[in-house]
């Protein structure tokens, strides 16, 4: 089984969920980054998160180079911004044309997700959803997302063989 992991990160959550289901599944890792990397402080940050989100605007993003038909499962992780997935996340399902793959999702938030992964799944019609997870303030508790995570790769893991 070929497995892509494609996430954005700001702070490092989701960096770190990436990288221990790339461990655990052997993975390829496809990170998305913005045009302007530009950093903030936190309460800058965080408004200028949540006026993207609110504004529905979508940052563009460096190009990526990979092929989608190449795996047979993409996971997808985004930070939540404002209960929804992170605009660079968003900007880059409105370009990719994901369909017809087995998909499953992740977010990271530090506070509430609100309806962050039904909005995710929302993005990504015509796929079939595996399962999907939220992982609260990965890098503050790393043994706790550890475990969580080695838990939902065997969940995924055992999904696929049923579909094989």
């Amino acid at each position: 089984m070929k497995t892509a992991v494609i996430f954005y990160s700001y702070g490092g959550n989701c960096a770190f969920v990436a990288a221990h289901i790339k461990t655990l599944m052997n993975a390829d890792l496809i990170r998305l980054r913005t045009k302007n990397e530009k950093r903030r402080g936190r309460v800058t940050g965080f408004l200028t998160a949540c006026a993207m989100v609110f504004m529905k605007r979508r940052p563009a993003l460096k190009p990526v180079a990979f092929d989608l038909a190449a795996y047979d499962l993409i996971v997808i992780g985004a930070p939540v911004w404002a209960a929804s997935p992170a605009p660079p996340v968003q900007a880059f399902l409105s370009q990719a044309g994901i369909v017809g793959k087995k998909l499953a999702l992740f977010v990271s938030h530090v506070g509430g997700m609100g309806n962050a992964l039904g909005k995710f799944a929302a993005m990504l019609p015509g796929n079939e959803m595996l399962d999907a997870k939220d992982f609260t303030n990965p890098a503050k508790n790393a043994e706790d997302t550890e475990r969580q995570v080695a838990d939902w790769v065997k969940v995924l893991e055992e999904k696929m063989k049923g579909h094989s």
